[in-house]
């Protein structure tokens, strides 16, 4: 299950690539134009500009489903290819069109709960890209009778997924509402425990951010879903000092602060070779949380490579928010706890001790950093830059003695006990991957006889060659033969 997740985490790194960028233009446009931010009207050019860059980032931010659903199914599939994607944007358009409010209204003749108005959630882009890739996966090679060759192989994907995803729906359709409805249930039973309440809410809305279901605790804190609606009562200044913003200000100090530390224990944690991908993903994820409260880019870095971890950074969250409430801090957002709402947030008049941001900061600058660096170092965890699979620079500097990748590749599959024993094939930078049913069919003199670097045997079911740079070419060569 571990290695499922692994993988699973590596493949969000495609779709998560594109967050930062969105994350930087959206608070470069709010900065620039904050009547956007509070609803107010766009006048003048430099707004203009401001609320075209907050678009241009949302286009992304507000779609971020479709992003997992198209790399979640590239990335898992076997051979990376392009028709796993389209398979599950195929399953995500499917779900949500058959979850989609109207049609349930429709289906039911009633009003559709409110479960489903939160249906195009991340949970749903990631299902998809499963679905997407096992439909892939399975039945790649499927073979039909000559009056329907046509559909044979990769063209029967986009129908098997669909009709896979119609049964998922209807699995939905019945579970939804209630795990919808369990989650807003709770969220109303923890307003009455004051900054410990606020605790409790921050940790599992960090939670469920992996399954997109934390929209649910936010509608019953920050909306009107409970009668609390601390977002809109702090802008409107109607609701009351102290208490207004309890749900919202603990976040400040742990994205704008807590979160940059934590990534730069991860790129200080990562391996030598390793460290400038680290560098460029985490640096700019935490960029994007400290402007503008984007943490999805970091948070989806990890989740699923180390999911223990990502459980202790929920728990710093709940701890922090706790003592950011405790001590008077109030602060809002409109959009995310970020350095730009803050400074426009403080000018309002439910705005208390908002100078605490440095203090508090500091102090979640601090534990964050310390306990990521401690937790990764001590329990080898797999963050990024930090992977079972990473590649060693010596793996870079490995030749291939003979250049004919067709022999290579042939040669490669008789050593791994023939077709027949081969389940799954997959590379990263400098080795192929693959997945055998009998490891006793495996002749490592037979591999190496191809003029391979190396050969290293992770598990009973696990075989990879080490080829180099050029491992590439040998893969795809494999995956033609089979």
């Amino acid at each position: 299950m571990m290695k499922y997740l692994q993988k699973l985490g590596r493949s969000l790194m495609l779709p998560v690539a594109c967050l930062p960028v969105a994350g930087i233009l959206m608070g470069i446009g709010y900065a620039i134009s904050p009547h956007a931010m509070q609803g107010g009207d766009i006048t003048g050019t430099l707004e203009i500009i401001g609320f075209f860059l907050i678009k241009a980032g949302g286009a992304l931010i507000d779609n971020m489903s479709w992003l997992f659903a198209i790399g979640v199914a590239v990335g898992m599939a076997d051979d990376k290819d392009g028709t796993s994607a389209l398979a599950g944007l195929v399953s995500w358009l499917m779900m949500t069109t058959l979850l989609n409010p109207g049609t349930i209204a429709i289906i039911t003749q009633a009003e559709a709960n409110v479960a489903f108005g939160k249906i195009q959630n991340q949970f749903i882009g990631i299902l998809a890209g499963i679905i997407g890739s096992v439909c892939y996966n399975k039945f790649k090679n499927t073979k039909l009778p000559d009056a329907l060759a046509f559909f044979s192989g990769k063209r029967s994907i986009a129908i098997v997924t669909a009709l896979v995803s119609v049964v998922v729906s209807g699995i939905l359709f019945f579970i939804w509402p209630v795990i919808y409805g369990g989650l807003v249930g709770f969220g109303k039973s923890v307003v009455s425990l004051g900054a410990v309440g606020a605790g409790i809410y921050a940790f599992f809305n960090r939670l469920l951010i992996p399954f997109g279901l934390h929209h649910a605790l936010n509608s019953v804190f920050w909306f009107d879903a409970a009668g609390i609606n601390d977002l809109g009562n702090f802008w409107r200044n109607t609701g009351t000092p102290g208490v207004t913003g309890m749900y919202m200000s603990g976040f400040f100090p742990c994205m704008m602060f807590g979160l940059p530390a934590a990534a730069y224990a991860m790129i200080r944690s990562s391996k030598p070779e390793k460290k400038k991908y680290a560098l460029s993903l985490l640096r700019a994820a935490a960029i994007c949380a400290f402007i503008c409260g984007v943490t999805e880019p970091f948070e989806f870095a990890f989740m699923f490579l180390a999911p223990a971890l990502y459980l202790v950074y929920a728990i710093l969250y709940g701890v922090f928010t706790i003592v950011t409430v405790a001590l008077g801090f109030r602060g809002g957002f409109s959009f995310s706890a970020g350095l730009t709402d803050l400074v426009f947030s403080s000018q309002l008049p439910l705005a208390q001790k908002t100078w605490l941001i440095i203090p508090l900061g500091i102090a979640a600058a601090v534990v964050f950093y310390v306990v990521f660096r401690f937790a990764i170092v001590k329990f080898d965890l797999k963050t990024p830059g930090r992977e079972d699979d990473a590649d060693n620079a010596e793996e870079m500097k490995a030749v291939l003695s003979n250049g004919d990748f067709t022999e290579v590749a042939k040669i490669i599959i008789e050593g791994l006990g023939g077709k027949a024993n081969i389940t799954s094939v997959d590379n990263c930078i400098t080795r192929l991957r693959i997945e055998v049913k009998d490891y006793t069919a495996v002749d490592e003199k037979k591999i190496k006889s191809a003029g391979v670097a190396g050969i290293i045997r992770p598990s009973k079911t696990s075989v990879q060659v080490v080829i180099g740079p050029k491992v590439q070419f040998v893969a795809d060569e494999v995956n033609k033969m089979l």
